[in-house]
């Protein structure tokens, strides 16, 4: 065999999603891209704010020695300081430079905090469902991956965490707002799970981290407030990326921000900085670096992702879809009208609908849809969800495997 037997049994795993993209191209070619609604992807499709480009052109145009070299492993130090005096200024924790590395997005920042944390054998928590990626990540540093459900609505199960926490966790991952349910984890929510994670770190005789994947920190619907992990616990670390805050997932771009009373502080930002450097990421992009340092304060138009979450859901509940309607993010996890997820998401294929099956994040008996795009693929999507659900003999009357929402 050329390649490893790991990767190989990885390329398997993710078989499904790639099998979406391939028919999803055969679709458009055969159709026309206009007449295939693709909602797979949560690539951004709400434009950057002029004031990113503004920046770019006054960077571009300033003279600026070394302006494409190489930078600092953990980053520019202006741009640390910005980011740090955001941080500060929102969360109420103060937060110097010195705690904030640069990164190459959420997914560069996750890696490089997994690669400083884990030794073989030690155990990461994640909630199902959880974004697609994650095991890959942890088992990419002989980690451990242990799953723990959720509660029907999709917030945390404070009993399910308690079991799973044990000698050997070395950290647990929060995403909120959540990819792929778009669940924005409450102030109570937290600060239950701060309570248990306390509890277990006295009794354990151990940090306990938790690590918090703030991809969609920006993205929050209704006015709701996110909850910052900083402040209530000591040993948390912030993943963030600008991604989808300026809707720029191709330019690499993101941070990494301890909390200044974690365990051993100095040493996890010196294993940060140098596994930046030998992981091969050298350090996060030259020219993004000095163009987000300005823009701190500056995010898309929540507004705009927030009309097209709506158009979605009336549009999915008039047709007789369950689902809880997310809080952030740009994902609805609709529960599929018949149990077998896979063969529903085959159903809507043949309607020119591409959307990805729970089974992918671990949460059988579901579909997510990213709507992350035009208003009008979401209208024009209606009539074939519409169809879908229409030939269903009996819509929901059996329970999904997995679990069942209220």
């Amino acid at each position: 065999m050329s390649i490893s037997k790991k990767i190989k049994a990885s390329i398997s795993h993710s078989s499904m999603i790639r099998k979406m993209f391939e028919e999803g191209n055969v679709l458009k070619k055969k159709h026309g891209k206009e007449n295939v609604y693709d909602f797979s992807l949560g690539n951004p499709n709400v434009d950057h704010p002029c004031e990113f480009k503004r920046e770019l052109i006054k960077v571009a145009d300033q003279e600026i020695f070394l302006k494409h070299g190489y930078t600092p492993n953990a980053g520019y130090p202006e741009t640390r300081q910005a980011v740090a005096k955001k941080i500060s200024a929102t969360t109420g924790v103060k937060i110097g430079a010195d705690h904030v590395v640069m990164s190459c997005g959420a997914g560069g920042a996750l890696n490089v905090i997994l690669k400083s944390l884990l030794d073989p054998g030690d155990e990461i928590i994640i909630f199902k469902p959880f974004f697609v990626e994650y095991p890959f990540y942890i088992e990419n540093y002989n980690g451990v991956v242990k799953y723990v459900p959720t509660k029907p609505d999709f917030s945390l199960d404070m009993e399910a965490l308690a079991k799973a926490v044990n000698r050997k966790t070395k950290a647990v991952i929060l995403n909120s707002p959540n990819n792929p349910t778009g669940r924005v984890y409450s102030k109570r929510n937290i600060a239950d799970l701060v309570r248990l994670l306390k509890e277990k770190e006295k009794k354990l005789k151990k940090p306990v981290y938790l690590i918090s994947d703030e991809a969609y920190a920006e993205i929050v619907f209704d006015g709701i407030a996110l909850p910052s992990l900083l402040k209530v616990y000591a040993d948390s670390i912030i993943a963030y990326s600008y991604s989808k805050t300026l809707s720029l997932p191709g330019e690499r771009i993101g941070y990494i921000a301890v909390n200044p009373k974690i365990h051993e502080a100095d040493d996890l930002v010196t294993a940060l900085i140098l596994c930046t450097r030998i992981m091969g990421f050298v350090n996060a992009p030259a020219l993004m670096q000095r163009i987000v340092a300005n823009l701190q304060h500056i995010t898309v138009d929540v507004k705009i992702y927030q009309k097209k979450r709506d158009l979605l859901c009336d549009g999915l509940a008039r047709a007789g879809y369950q689902f809880i309607k997310p809080q952030g993010a740009f994902y609805l996890f609709v529960k599929s009208p018949i149990p077998d997820d896979v063969e529903f998401v085959g159903m809507l294929l043949k309607h020119h609908i591409l959307v990805v099956p729970g089974s992918g994040f671990g949460c059988p008996g579901y579909f997510r849809i990213a709507f992350c795009v035009d208003d009008a693929t979401i209208i024009k999507s209606i009539r074939g969800f519409e169809a879908a659900i229409q030939q269903c003999p009996n819509p929901y009357a059996a329970k999904p495997a997995g679990r069942i929402n209220k």
